[in-house]
């Protein structure tokens, strides 16, 4: 995997764990959930339009 990819996601995590030290599990999932649905739309656009 490229470290353009790989460095974003992984900082990513950790701010969603920085973020997530005060929300419930149910939470935590929906907002994983989302993130994880907006990097996935971000990849694909980007691989489209190359």
């Amino acid at each position: 995997m490229r470290p353009d990819i790989v460095i974003p996601v992984l900082m990513g995590c950790a701010l969603l764990w920085w973020i997530g030290r005060g929300m419930n599990w149910t939470m935590r999932l929906v907002v994983a959930g989302i993130t994880l649905v907006v990097i996935m739309g971000i990849l694909l656009l980007e691989r489209s339009l190359n």
